[in-house]
């Protein structure tokens, strides 16, 4: 019998989900902050295969000697246009985060520091509220 284990986020990438809309799907946009800073593009997304829930976005950010990817969670998400995902936060906020490691894809500490980093209880937390803008699936 398997069960339940919260922290098992895998990249939507490494499943056979796929959006039953691809506008949907923001993979590739461009991401920027509050004030419209341009931060990357989001590289994936990560998924709670057992809810079918998406928890975070995968986003490539920073320049050509600073390149680095982060874990942000969806809650952070303010808005999504057809061509990019604006993020609640600024630019340097965002670059200070804890580097998403796809080796920590399954450790609860991570996680925890990710999300309370942005000021978020985890998602598996019983206080946790699922946003409901934007819309995820």
């Amino acid at each position: 019998m398997t069960t339940y284990n919260p922290n098992e986020l895998v990249r939507l990438s490494d499943t056979y989900e796929v959006t039953l809309d691809p506008d949907a799907d923001i993979r590739g946009r461009k991401v920027v902050d509050s004030t419209g800073e341009d931060l990357g593009k989001v590289n994936d997304l990560l998924v709670d295969l057992t809810t079918n829930k998406v928890r975070a976005l995968v986003v490539g950010h920073g320049h050509l000697f600073t390149k680095t990817t982060s874990a942000i969670p969806v809650d952070a998400v303010a808005r999504i246009t057809a061509d990019e995902v604006v993020i609640d936060r600024d630019k340097d906020k965002i670059g200070a985060a804890p580097a998403y490691d796809p080796t920590l894809v399954y450790d609860e500490a991570y996680y925890v520091d990710v999300y309370g980093y942005y000021g978020y209880s985890p998602y598996w937390y019983d206080e946790y509220v699922y946003p409901a803008y934007p819309y995820y699936v």
